[in-house]
C-alpha cells in the first residue's frame, strides 16, 4: 500500500504544480475584456498534467505511443484555444488568450513529464510577456489580440 500512497502523493504534487504554474496566467487572463482564463487556463494545465502522467513510461520503446496520445492532447487544447478567437468585422480578438491556453498545456505536459524547468520557464516567459507586452500594445495603440 505504501508505494500506491507515495505514487499518489507524487502525482497530486505534479497535478498541483501544474495548476500553480498557469494560475499566474490565467489570473492576467482572467482580469481583461475577454475573460476566460482565471479557472480555464489552470484546469487545462492539470488536464494536460494528467494525461502525461497517465501515458508516462520508462520504456524508450513506448515514445511512440506517447507521442501519439501527447499529440491528440496538443490538438485538444488547440480546439480549445480556438474557441477563445472572436471576430469581428475586421478585428480579431482572443489570439493572446488561445495561445496562453496552448502554453497551459504545454505547462501541464512539461510537469507531467518530469521537465519542470520548462513548464516554469514557460509559465514565467507567458506571464511576464502578458504583462510586459501589453504596456507596449498600448503605447503604440495597436488592440489586435
Amino acid at each position: 500500500m505504501e508505494p500506491f500512497l507515495d505514487q499518489l502523493l507524487a502525482d497530486l504534487l505534479r497535478v498541483g504544480l501544474a495548476f500553480a504554474l498557469a494560475l499566474p496566467i490565467g489570473w492576467e487572463r482572467g482580469k481583461g475584456r475577454n475573460s476566460v482564463g482565471f479557472r480555464t487556463l489552470p484546469i487545462v494545465a492539470m488536464a494536460a498534467c494528467g494525461f502525461t502522467l497517465v501515458i508516462r513510461f520508462d520504456d524508450p520503446q513506448a515514445a511512440e505511443a506517447q507521442a501519439r496520445i501527447l499529440q491528440g492532447v496538443i490538438t485538444g487544447i488547440g480546439f480549445i484555444g480556438g474557441g477563445a478567437i472572436l471576430k469581428e468585422g475586421q478585428t480579431v480578438r482572443g489570439l493572446v488568450t488561445a495561445a496562453s491556453i496552448w502554453n497551459a498545456g504545454a505547462i501541464g505536459a512539461a510537469v507531467g513529464l518530469g521537465r519542470v524547468h520548462v513548464a516554469v520557464i514557460l509559465s514565467a516567459v507567458n506571464f511576464l510577456a502578458l504583462l510586459i507586452l501589453d504596456r507596449f500594445q498600448r503605447d503604440s495603440g495597436d488592440r489586435a489580440e
